[in-house]
């Protein structure tokens, strides 16, 4: 980039869907991506995960990141495979989490080849991993640590603070402050709800020039009710007939979040003292995460969850192993299985819906956003078929869902948004088209700022005109 050029934002992700995070920053100084994530969900968005990269890797000077989900990191052993050498910076709960997630992402990656192999379904012969797990471990090498509301030298002439989120655990908004143009930007990276029940909420913008906002739930409020009674009706239906409930639920947050509501069924009598099962060895592995910086006394939790165990009420076992996975099969209820993915589009909890769906004494609950054209979606919509492992299994068993997503809703983003001192701009990003048009006209109409939902690739300036 030329010197004196104005600032450019390039929207190179998360452009009209709620996947594969990625914005660059050029300035006069050099370049930086905010946030390197991996396209989810439909063939025609994990299509683009094998796609050039926008900028050449070698180009970019560093990464820094808002979270550890891997629709925002998990492109970046990809990116180091073709020749971006670092360095990546994110806070410690992120690359502690990252350095769970992305091998075991490494590992699917192989798994999916070694299959399309074996089946012969893959155009390229042989089929590859997008990367390998020894990829994923060689990328975090790259990572460096930063501390929460502390400013970092990135690139001469710009600083970056991370702040709480309140999303998952490590997640952070960012701010930008471009000194030569004296320009403050501040990206939301996915931002928690204010309800969250471990994690503190987010912290306010206060002054802004640019705002680049998600908007996963922008055209949605989250449902009044109460979650754990709707928790407890499902438990009540599987033990009545002693079946078996299978909780799909994403490895990071989501399963800490349902077993702290079992807490707290479990401990006011509300529901017996059932085994609980979590079948995932990343979301066993995020768990610890979670319960050593809770013991710790990690400022990023709620008061009352600092230096104590989370979850003392229920007793829970981890399955590690494949045979001990497979062994859940054998058991009666009732019971349950809280496994991965959450919306069912691969993992563990695939087998163990194969096996349970069919059958009317038990039960799945669905708790977190149902992406277009998942299982999940489908199962949410009503669907009396579902296609698993090859087979199409009838649905029989009762589907609960339970709203316990970790994301802001409409009114948690525009509270957010109003914390900041008027921004020039505000970009949405991040979400469905029904969904960022509603919060643009939401922000339009109650907050008065000028908005714009970009589109992919699209690029604009910095400078205020």
């Amino acid at each position: 980039m030329m010197a004196g050029a104005p600032p450019i934002l390039t929207f190179a992700g998360a452009a009209g869907t709620v996947t594969g995070s990625k914005t660059v920053l050029d300035t006069s100084e050099g370049r930086i991506l905010v946030d390197c994530g991996l396209f989810q969900g439909q063939k025609h968005l994990r299509l683009q995960n094998w796609a050039p990269p926008p900028v050449p890797p070698e180009s970019i000077d560093a990464i820094v990141l808002t979270h550890a989900h891997l629709d925002h990191c998990g492109h970046i052993p990809r990116l180091s495979r073709l020749g971006f050498s670092g360095p990546v910076y994110s806070t410690e709960g992120t690359r502690r989490l990252a350095g769970i997630v992305l091998p075991d992402s490494g590992h699917l990656q192989e798994e999916e080849a070694r299959y399309a192999n074996r089946k012969g379904y893959s155009k390229h012969d042989p089929a590859e991993p997008l990367y390998t797990r020894a990829d994923a471990i060689e990328s975090l090498e790259l990572f460096e640590t930063v501390a929460f509301d502390r400013p970092r030298t990135i690139l001469s002439g710009l600083d970056v603070t991370w702040r709480r989120a309140g999303h998952i655990l490590g997640s952070a908004t960012l701010r930008l402050h471009v000194a030569g143009e004296d320009i403050v930007v501040v990206f939301s990276g996915d931002l928690g709800t204010s309800k969250h029940p471990l994690l503190l909420p987010p912290e306010p913008i206060g002054r802004a020039d640019v705002v680049v906002t998600e908007s996963t739930y922008g055209d949605e409020e989250h449902s009044p009710l109460d979650a754990e009674e709707q928790i407890a009706a499902a438990i009540d239906h599987v033990v009545e007939r002693d079946g078996v409930l299978v909780v799909p639920a994403f490895a990071v947050d989501r399963t800490e979040v349902v077993l702290w509501h079992l807490d707290r069924l479990i401990a006011s009598g509300r529901i017996p003292d059932l085994p609980v099962f979590v079948d995932s060895p990343m979301a066993s592995a995020a768990l610890k995460v979670y319960e050593e910086e809770a013991r710790r006394g990690s400022p990023e939790f709620r008061p009352e969850h600092r230096r104590a165990g989370l979850f003392p009420a229920v007793h829970f076992t981890e399955t590690a192993g494949v045979d001990e996975s497979k062994a859940l099969n054998d058991r009666s209820g009732p019971m349950v299985i809280i496994s991965a993915s959450g919306m069912v589009t691969g993992g563990r909890v695939v087998h163990h819906l194969a096996h349970r769906i069919g059958h009317p004494d038990n039960a799945v609950m669905l708790v977190g956003f149902q992406a277009p054209g998942t299982r999940g979606e489908a199962l949410r919509n009503g669907a009396t078929k579902l296609k698993m492992l090859g087979h199409y299994h009838q649905v029989r068993a009762r589907i609960f869902g339970v709203e316990l997503s970790a994301h802001a809703d409409q009114g948690d983003l525009l509270q957010w948004l109003g914390s900041a001192e008027k921004p020039q701009m505000v970009y949405v990003n991040h979400g469905e088209p029904a969904a960022s048009k509603s919060l643009e006209n939401a922000i339009e109409s109650r907050l008065g700022y000028n908005v714009v939902v970009p589109g992919p690739g699209e690029r604009v300036r910095l400078d205020v005109p």
